[in-house]
């Protein structure tokens, strides 16, 4: 509201307050030569020059008495104000931020830590409130809770639904027929899942005692599917080797069997029927999928913009043009080749990852396969086609050179030392790998980049986009004074001919540049995957295990690495290496994670935050190992798994140990013992949906065991027992009376 008093004041006042205003000079001299300098300015005026002007000129011509009602217009508009906010102030749509908690506290609303994006605005959750609460009592509202507090694929089932039991006359369900239907393949691809419509005997355990599912009359079940799906966008599968005369391939860009995922159909911001299978990023299973693709057009998994299609020769095959077999069995004797009917192109296997085109004519060229699919993985780790554009650091669009660019550059190391050639002093430049593809140098042996002093070259994967690199040989850095690298959402691994000890790591930072020193200063990864043992074979067992992913000689660097997957790291002792967020797999417990370039001597000063590593590590200072865990067993003389030179320097807290670790001084760890808690991982093989994912069923030192009650290790950051208590508090509320409510993890 706005008030002009003066313009209410009768006419001869208003005539007498100009006539003193006129009489009297308002400005100060210094207010006076403003003025007189910006109407006498023949450039026009910028905004900030105009207002400027406009107030001088205003004060300049303002009576006293005019000056007097504006002040007390002004708190007259603050009491207006003040009084429409009052009001205001009673809508939880309306009202101040600092009202929230007193609405939400009228209503008996509960807060949560709200980890999930869908429950971070304390307003909109108490707003939901009211709606949740007309429906409190339905599976449907406890399903909502679960999908929207915890931000995973949620699923209520009230397993009294589905019990064997005898049946009111008065309240008949003809679905529930005690004896399974065995001629259809979800009774068995269902059994003991989310949705498994088999009956059941009674259970009298207490399901909030043992969390399992567990029929009872007052049991109610929330599933959860907290793996991610992630899309793989027209990618290049790998070849494989051919069986019985067909071309066979794997879809994973490095080889490895890895089950397909589907991905969630979303079901609306209101939940209004129970969730299906394809509400739920979860595994495609064989059945699932060919039962699916008997649909044709109306295909849920299968299509362009679905969970699955490929394309052959750049053209998609039609459901019709595919079958489901299991493809299993060893590299050049997969079974079932052969046995698709007249007009199936091509065979797939979706829990391996397998693919089969089929040879029509003898001696023809290799088909061009390519595939837009999904696989699982817990969190935005490692690289992946979700969103990273605010990690980028040169964002000038004439400072990014995309490749493959053939016009400027024939291939990979002509484009490095093209863009390390636009580098000025000072400057930052980057080379953007653009699709989701397949990457191999040209020529066999060594790549090399080089960067100018003060300059920072970026290597990164374009937003949304997966590229793999497949080395031939190592990559050099080198650098002059002040000089950084940066990889950002890059998948590096061993081709196929790359010999490991011909190239001492995947990433190689040499002490020497040419006749001189190395002088790098920096090199930093985020969100990449440097394969630990550099490559696998279709089973995951990796090709190099004692190979390094990292190898740093130079005589003064520092290394930092954020939601990385890394193999092991040599640095000399005089290196600086943070990890944030990041797994480090030197694949095995006994084989060496971090050491200096020897293997077994101190590598350089260490920093480990939310990190989890496999493998023995020897630094000569953990300056900060916090929220981590360290799975690693003495070997080959070492006296522990974790070995600090220096233990009166640096700090450990609210991480899991090896046996008999020397550290510097300790707070709130877990050193591993005889019958002592310890990490128990859902999978040790890199390319498994649940690659070292901590069982829900880990003891609560461990998994509830960071300084924030979060689990240890590079997941920390997932919070997921946070989003466990945050259910956990809003099922209390709107649980009906004397029913019980626990928690199964689907995946």
């Amino acid at each position: 509201m706005s008030f002009n008093l003066f313009q209410l004041v009768p006419s001869v006042y208003k005539l007498r307050d100009a006539e003193i205003a006129r009489s009297m000079q308002l400005l100060t001299p210094a207010e006076q030569t403003t003025l007189a300098t910006l109407q006498a300015q023949t450039t026009p005026l910028s905004v900030e020059q105009q207002a400027q002007m406009n107030e001088l000129t205003a004060k300049a011509i303002r009576g006293p008495l005019e000056s007097l009602l504006a002040v007390i217009s002004e708190q007259l508009a603050a009491l207006a104000e003040d009084l429409d906010q009052l009001y205001d102030d009673q809508f939880i749509e309306t009202c101040a931020p600092w009202v929230i908690p007193y609405i939400g506290d009228l209503i008996g609303y509960q807060s949560i830590q709200g980890i999930s994006s869908a429950v971070d605005n304390p307003r909109a959750e108490v707003a939901n409130t009211i709606s949740y609460r007309r429906r409190k009592g339905t599976s449907l509202v406890l399903e909502q809770l679960a999908r929207d507090v915890t931000g995973w694929g949620a699923h209520a089932v009230e397993f009294f639904q589905v019990l064997g039991d005898t049946q009111y006359m008065k309240h008949i369900r003809a679905h529930n027929k005690y004896a399974p239907d065995v001629r259809s393949w979800k009774t068995r691809a269902f059994a003991d899942t989310g949705f498994d419509k088999a009956s059941h005997k009674v259970d009298v355990h207490s399901m909030a005692s043992v969390g399992l599912p567990r029929y009872n009359i007052q049991n109610i079940g929330i599933f959860l599917w907290s793996l991610n799906a992630y899309s793989m966008t027209q990618a290049t599968p790998a070849l494989a080797a051919p069986t019985a005369g067909a071309v066979c391939y794997r879809l994973h860009p490095l080889g490895l069997d890895a089950p397909l995922f589907h991905r969630a159909v979303p079901q609306g911001e209101q939940i209004e029927e129970p969730a299906e299978v394809s509400n739920v990023p979860d595994r495609l299973t064989r059945p699932a999928l060919c039962a699916d693709l008997q649909r044709g057009v109306g295909s849920q998994f299968y299509g362009e913009g679905s969970s699955l299609a490929l394309y052959l020769d750049s053209l998609v095959l039609s459901p019709y043009q595919l079958c489901v077999a299991d493809l299993s069995g060893d590299d050049g004797s997969w079974s079932n080749v052969g046995q698709a009917g007249a007009d199936v192109e091509a065979m797939i296997d979706p829990e391996l990852g397998r693919v089969v085109v089929l040879a029509k004519d003898a001696g023809g060229d290799t088909p061009t396969l390519k595939a837009s699919y999904f696989c699982g993985f817990n969190a935005d780790m490692g690289g992946g086609e979700y969103e990273r554009e605010d990690t980028f650091t040169v964002t000038d669009p004439a400072k990014i050179f995309p490749f493959p660019d053939t016009t400027r550059y024939p291939d990979l190391q002509a484009a490095l030392t093209f863009v390390a050639g636009q580098l000025t002093t000072d400057s930052a430049a980057a080379l953007e790998f653009s699709a989701t593809d397949v990457y191999t140098p040209a020529a066999s042996g060594a790549l090399t980049v080089d960067i100018p002093a003060g300059c920072t070259l970026e290597l990164r994967a374009a937003d949304n986009t997966r590229p793999t690199l497949l080395l031939r040989g190592e990559l050099i850095i080198t650098g002059d004074k002040n000089s950084t690298l940066l990889l950002n959402g890059l998948l590096l691994a061993a081709a196929p001919d790359m010999i490991s000890p011909a190239s001492p790591a995947l990433l190689h930072v040499p002490a020497a540049r040419g006749a001189g020193d190395n002088l790098l200063a920096e090199l930093h990864l985020q969100h990449c995957t440097l394969m630990p043992g550099w490559a696998a074979d279709g089973q995951g067992t990796p090709l190099f295990p004692d190979a390094p992913s990292i190898k740093a000689e130079s005589t003064k660097l520092e290394i930092e690495a954020e939601r990385c997957i890394l193999g092991a790291i040599l640095a000399d002792e005089i290196i600086e290496v943070q990890l944030t967020d990041s797994i480090i797999d030197a694949t095995g417990p006994a084989n060496v994670a971090y050491a200096a370039g020897d293997g077994t001597s101190a590598g350089g000063p260490l920093t480990m935050v939310g990190c989890t590593a496999i493998g023995k590590v020897h630094a000569e200072e953990l300056s900060l190992v916090s929220n981590s865990i360290l799975w690693a067993v003495a070997s080959d003389g070492w006296a522990s798994g974790l070995i600090a030179a220096r233990v009166q320097e640096g700090c450990v807290r609210f991480s899991y140990l090896p046996y008999k670790a020397v550290t510097p001084p300790r707070y709130q760890c877990v050193e591993r013992a005889l019958a002592g808690p310890q990490p128990v991982f859902n999978s040790f093989r890199y390319g498994d949906p649940a690659y070292l994912k901590l069982l829900a069923g880990t003891e609560d030192v461990i998994r509830r065991g960071s300084d924030d009650a979060a689990e240890m290790g590079a997941f920390h950051f997932v919070l997921a027992p946070q989003r466990e208590a945050d259910l956990n508090i809003r099922l209390q509320e709107y649980l009906p009376v004397g029913l019980t409510a626990g928690l199964v993890y689907q995946t």
